[in-house]
């Protein structure tokens, strides 16, 4: 049996960063992700004149307390990572000053306007250009409101969160899906008054109290070796430390349900949930997967088709609209890595369908259309395929885990 460390969570460190820079005190990350993204939102914090000094094992954030960000000289730049623009906005639009936030790459083609038009409803002053980034904001006053959105979004939810500890009155947010609660988490880890209870989040605004934030594994991260594991004969893996939020879990409960050996030990609790994963090798079959199923495990999704297409029987795939707005259209460019791979799966507006099981025959080039999760799904096809498969621009794969692919040949070598 093997075993593997997964690198530190990007979305918890993300949201570690942003609320530790405004809350009261110094707040160390313990394990901070340190990828392009992570290190774009640090890069905006500290334009926004807080101190954060990051190591391999720790980030140090010296908060300003709710009302101490400055304003910014220039444009804030998020790069790649959606993530940053998204909660940057609801951070930044109750403030006092005047912010812009712009981006490079996909993320200028990705939609903006299902974040500023919350925030517009909580009095924002925010405009876009043509429905996407930049985003300008004048900073106003804003007010709570009770909020149900149409489509589930964490990074929207945490937007608007962020926005709330700014408002005058309460901010209720009334999700359809239950998606993952790291911000959440996170402030009432920080002493913010919030509560949950169900699909229902009520916070009250105030301010933050600094304190230590241990950072565990990235399931997501994890999820190519998860899935690499579970297709190969007579493969035992154990997954150490890592992140097993209920909102980010996804994968590994669909597994399961198509008969993978997965089991779950060593749970600890904390801020975050996490454990180790133990993973074998084992015979999949097809299954219907539900649209409420799809927000615990949207990242994943590539890998799930994989898994689908080596599984007996038909596998549904419901509710994947959400695909089409990640860092490439996802959705297009799995079925491009189908194609490449020899594959066969069939989509229509909201869902995929795929029939196995099939042979992965590679011996072809794989276009990874930019997007991280795609170049690390094509590792996973290519260590599955009769023939080689070339992966092209595997640099992407820096946006969330630079060192991915030493790591997953190290694995599987």
């Amino acid at each position: 049996m093997k075993t593997y460390d997964p690198p530190p969570d990007k979305a918890i460190t993300h949201r570690a960063l942003i609320l530790a820079a405004i809350a009261g005190g110094d707040t160390r990350i313990l394990g901070p992700s340190i990828c392009e993204d992570t290190l774009a939102t640090a890069a905006c914090l500290k334009a926004l004149g807080i101190s954060i000094t990051v190591s391999k094992k720790m980030a140090l954030v010296k908060g300003s307390g709710l009302h101490g960000l400055k304003k910014p000289r220039g444009p804030l730049n998020a790069g790649a990572s959606g993530t940053t623009l998204r909660l940057l906005t609801g951070l930044l639009a109750g403030q006092d000053f005047a912010s812009t936030v712009t981006g490079s790459g996909s993320l200028l083609k990705r939609p903006a306007d299902r974040v500023a038009a919350p925030l517009a409803r909580m009095g924002a002053k925010i405009r876009l250009s043509g429905g996407r980034a930049p985003v300008f904001l004048a900073g106003s006053a804003l007010k709570g409101m009770d909020h149900k959105p149409e489509v589930p979004s964490a990074q929207v939810k945490s937007a608007i969160l962020l926005a709330g500890l700014y408002a005058q009155g309460a901010t209720s947010i009334t999700e359809r899906f239950r998606t993952r609660d790291h911000t959440e988490r996170l402030l009432k880890h920080l002493g913010a008054n919030i509560s949950a209870s169900g699909l229902n989040i009520y916070l009250k605004p105030g301010p933050l109290t600094a304190k230590d934030i241990s950072v565990p594994g990235d399931i997501s991260s994890a999820a190519p070796f998860l899935t690499a594991a579970c297709l190969l004969e007579g493969f035992r893996l154990t997954i150490k430390n890592v992140g097993l939020n209920p909102g980010r879990t996804g994968l590994v409960r669909i597994l399961k349900a198509m008969g993978a050996k997965i089991s779950v030990s060593g749970l600890r609790s904390g801020p975050e949930p996490a454990g180790d994963i133990t993973v074998s090798g084992s015979a999949l079959k097809g299954i219907r997967i539900r649209p409420d199923e799809v927000p615990a495990m949207v990242d994943e999704l590539p890998l799930l088709a994989l898994a689908a297409a080596r599984a007996r029987g038909t596998t549904v795939i419901n509710g994947i609209g959400e695909l089409k707005h990640k860092e490439s259209d996802r959705l297009r460019a799995t079925l491009a890595l189908f194609s490449s791979l020899g594959l066969q799966a069939r989509a229509d507006k909201d869902s995929l369908v795929i029939k196995g099981p099939q042979v992965i025959a590679g011996g072809r080039a794989a276009d990874t259309f930019n997007d991280h999760r795609i170049a690390m799904a094509a590792a996973v096809g290519a260590l599955l395929a009769a023939r080689p498969v070339k992966i092209k621009n595997p640099a992407c794969v820096n946006k969330s885990y630079p060192g991915f692919f030493r790591d997953f040949k190290k694995i599987f070598r």
